[in-house]
């Protein structure tokens, strides 16, 4: 696992020499509430400065900080260099997110050792991009990314199946990857509280506590993790959304629905750029106590219309909402698929819709019938490339490994 180190404000330091020892964080605006800390240099967070920290809050606890916007742009450039040098070892490589990545390593391990090209490609990287990265050497996937977690800033760790019981189990759970604070406070209620205990949890005590979910963790404590390095993940999209911090913790109810009605129009937008639907909406709500709560529904057919995304997520918001002030809203469409693909299923509730196209049907049956089958066919769609195929910025990068 590469796993690049503070890579926005290291992005920027290697643009701008001047800024490198300094303490330096990419925010939002820094005049709305928009502006939480996105990233921060090592010097920033030597002085307790933190992601989503309050850029105020920041201010307070380091007046020197320097605050910066963020350059998407950059950051894409910076990461394709980076995936380019890596395919300069191996074509199996699954990146996960614009600045890390799985690579596949075996074949060329069987004539180098694998810290000697983890060396080569950390000093690559370092000496070409002028960028620092970590990076976990191991058996599987979940263990090379706990490695590349060991030793940041420039680290290379091996973390090997037989050290998990020394290395892994006497730390607290939460510190485990894939495991959050909410499920974190699950375990807990099941005196699960190191991951050792997760890892020697009788099967039917944790699969009820979690379901697959919690079989899966377990495993993951014992260090067995069975998923391949898949370079075809970049072509899978799984979910299409989009969220937004308010500018003050919000209680107007017709505000919020103002805000949910953009979101569905950003989300739908997307959708239709890359010609997607989905069978599951679902929202996120952030309290102005930094509380996290998700609700989500799915239906029989798949979605993708702004009015359907935005009745439906207004629908879920106000099961779930109690009234608190609110500092954040999400919506995300998952399940997904192409249009073309997705298949409706008849019902009571839309099959007079099929009936009003079954007219068009028989003039097609005729002159297929006349010409031959595919004589005929739906209009061809014209693909649009804009920023709105894009999901989100946190896969925008995909786009540009795809050319390679």
């Amino acid at each position: 696992m590469i796993d690049m180190n503070s890579f926005y404000a290291s992005v920027e330091q290697a643009h701008n020499p001047d800024l490198k020892g300094k303490a330096i964080a990419i925010a939002g605006n820094p005049k709305e509430r928009r502006g939480i800390i996105v990233t921060s240099s090592y010097e920033a967070r030597h002085k307790g400065i933190y992601t989503t920290m309050n850029v105020g809050e920041a201010l307070r606890k380091c007046p020197e900080l320097i605050l910066l916007p963020p350059d998407f742009q950059k950051y894409r450039v910076a990461s394709k260099a980076m995936f380019t040098i890596l395919r300069s070892y191996t074509q199996l490589i699954e990146p996960v997110s614009i600045d890390e990545g799985y690579l596949d390593i075996t074949q060329i391990a069987s004539t180098r050792h694998p810290i000697e090209i983890a060396k080569e490609i950390q000093m690559r990287i370092f000496h070409e991009l002028d960028l620092p990265c970590s990076i976990g050497i191991a058996p599987n996937k979940f263990l090379a990314k706990t490695a590349s977690d060991m030793k940041k800033p420039m680290g290379i760790s091996i973390l090997r199946k037989r050290d998990v019981p020394e290395k892994l189990w006497p730390l607290p759970v939460i510190e485990m990857h894939g495991v959050g604070e909410s499920t974190a406070k699950k375990l807990a209620t099941h005196k699960i509280n190191t991951i050792g205990e997760l890892a020697n949890i009788e099967e039917y005590i944790i699969r009820q506590a979690l379901g697959k979910n919690g079989i899966r963790l377990r495993m993951r404590a014992n260090g067995e993790d069975s998923r391949e390095v898949d370079p075809n993940s970049i072509y899978e999209t799984k979910s299409v959304g989009n969220s937004t911090t308010l500018p003050i913790d919000e209680t107007e109810l017709e505000e919020l629905e103002k805000t949910f009605l953009k979101l569905a129009g950003k989300v739908a937008e997307r959708l239709d750029a890359k010609k997607l639907s989905g069978s599951t909406i679902s929202i996120q709500i952030r309290d102005a106590d930094w509380h996290n709560h998700s609700k989500s529904k799915t239906f029989q057919n798949p979605v993708y219309n702004k009015d359907v995304i935005y009745e439906e997520a207004v629908k879920l918001f106000h099961k779930s909402w109690d009234g608190a002030p609110i500092r954040l809203l999400g919506i995300t469409v998952s399940n997904v698929m192409d249009r073309k693909q997705s298949v409706e299923q008849l019902s009571i509730f839309n099959f007079e819709d099929f009936a009003k196209q079954e007219p068009i049907y028989e003039v097609i049956d005729e002159i297929e019938k006349k010409f031959g089958k595919g004589a005929i066919q739906r209009g061809i769609e014209i693909s649009k490339s804009s920023y709105a195929s894009k999901t989100s910025f946190s896969k925008d990068f995909l786009e540009d490994l795809k050319d390679n």
